[in-house]
């Protein structure tokens, strides 16, 4: 699993290898990995054309050493200063020696276009006059691959956070540690490919990381998988409270979602009964909640209600001593001071799952541009797992330990997908995963059966649901 460092750690980490290591030493290894990405990027680098963008200080001296290099090995390199006054004269002079040249115009057509205008210590979007020069370069240059420096100028490099512009990067390289801006909202859309250059900082970074980045392995060593002495019972048996009469496709979508996890039974309550019975028949189902019989999980709320019958199956869900997971209409209901008293009482996890609406009910407020630190608010308030839903799904836990799930996809930005998440997350939670284990895995596994899904067009729920079993065989 990989981790991502918080700027201030991030420096103090560096100042402390510059310590150890010759001058200038840890720009140019940067500048030697980021030649690298830009050679490989290049369809061949002798005779191509690249256009530095270079601003002041380091970053802009990473791009023009490694502007340097490539013009050593035959491509023609130009950079664009931003702030000539402020320019890192080693790297200028470098450049120069190897050929390349410095431009005050925008060439005509280029092959890579490098984004050295900002770095980590860059805070709000591109400033005058560089993003009147940024906007001309994307107008000419439409087309031609951007690479960023470290992280794409404009974007936050500690929140993701894009206040004004800020440059649109196909690939980031990044320097000795992820960023978290790099892997949370906008700016993980601005930051596109996210490559990890090693530049000798591991041992020097201190604390505890921002988030973590679990990939395909960890979700993999996580996922519960039957054994030779295992029954259905012994599995998990999960316990759905979702849907009604004006809903019962949420019913239907969740178990259809908790059948693909891995637990042994799945046990439906609530008023879509008759629709379950007909889509899901090996799912034992009933009227209500406390008719259910024992289960080790509850997923409650898609498609509940908020009506008075809705308040009691849910009541009786949170009084179980089982973990909970609370979707949809559960998250409105919790607004209400009562069932927040429930919620305090419980001694065993529960997981919410707002989007930015129901998060925004909950908190008081909307996530706002950092969204790492509002979902570790309410995480903490609610003394629950939160899965702050998003192109870069965050689950925050009580105790601030984050993770960022990698396979978000925008197919799943359609109704009934929620529910679908919903059903999945339960099934792993009555299998025995510890909460924030379940949600990540259950948002990885959604994400990679959604973006299934879109490989064979529009994407509906159902289809979402479908492609659960074949992204879990993609694990294995």
């Amino acid at each position: 699993m990989r981790a991502a460092w918080r700027v201030a750690q991030v420096r103090a980490a560096e100042e402390a290898l510059m310590k150890v290591l010759p001058g200038g030493a840890l720009m140019q290894r940067a500048a030697a990995g980021l030649a690298r990405r830009c050679a490989e990027t290049l369809p061949r680098v002798y005779g191509s054309r690249v256009l530095l963008l270079v601003g002041p200080g380091n970053n802009g001296g990473d791009a023009l050493y490694a502007g340097a290099m490539l013009a050593r090995r035959g491509a023609g390199v130009s950079a664009l200063l931003l702030d000539p006054e402020r320019v890192h004269q080693g790297g200028a002079a470098a450049l120069r020696q190897a050929g390349g040249t410095i431009t005050r115009d925008v060439p005509a057509a280029v092959d890579l276009v490098v984004d050295g205008i900002l770095g980590i210590g860059g805070r709000g979007g591109l400033r005058e006059p560089a993003a009147s020069r940024v906007a001309e370069v994307s107008s000419a240059l439409r087309g031609a691959p951007v690479i960023a420096v470290d992280v794409p100028s404009g974007v936050d490099a500690d929140t993701g956070a894009v206040n004004g512009m800020a440059i649109h990067a196909d690939i980031t390289v990044t320097f000795g540690a992820l960023k978290p801006g790099l892997l949370v909202g906008a700016g993980a859309v601005h930051s596109g490919l996210v490559e990890l250059v090693d530049i000798g900082l591991a041992p020097y970074l201190d604390g505890d990381p921002a988030l973590y980045l679990p990939d395909a392995d960890d979700i993999a060593a996580w996922w519960p998988r039957p054994s030779a002495n295992d029954n259905k019972y012994s599995r998990g048996v999960v316990g759905i409270a979702t849907g009604s009469d004006r809903y019962p496709g949420a019913a239907v979508l969740s178990v259809a979602g908790a059948l693909a996890g891995p637990a042994g039974l799945v046990r439906y309550a609530g008023s879509a009964a008759g629709q379950v019975r007909r889509h899901h028949p090996t799912v034992i189902s009933t009227d209500r909640v406390p008719d259910a019989g024992r289960v080790q999980a509850w997923a409650c709320g898609s498609g509940l209600g908020t009506d008075e019958r809705s308040y009691a199956e849910l009541r009786t869900v949170l009084g179980a001593p089982v973990p909970v997971i609370l979707d949809a209409d559960a998250l409105t209901l919790l607004v209400d001071a009562r069932m927040a008293d429930w919620l305090r009482d419980r001694d065993a996890p529960t997981v919410v799952t707002p989007h930015d609406g129901e998060f925004q009910r909950l908190a008081g407020g909307a996530p706002g541009d950092d969204r790492v630190a509002a979902a570790v608010h309410l995480a903490e308030r609610m003394d629950s797992v939160v899965l702050l839903k998003g192109d870069r799904t965050i689950v925050a836990t009580p105790d601030a330990r984050v993770f960022v799930n990698p396979t978000g996809t925008a197919a799943l930005a359609t109704g009934g997908t929620g529910d679908v998440l919903a059903g999945l997350l339960g099934s792993l939670l009555a299998a025995g995963l510890p909460a924030e284990h379940a949600a990540i895995a259950a948002a990885f596994v959604h994400g990679l059966a959604g973006r299934l899904a879109a490989e064979e067009g529009p994407v509906t729920a159902a289809d979402v649901a479908a492609h659960l079993r074949p992204a879990v065989r993609s694990l294995f």
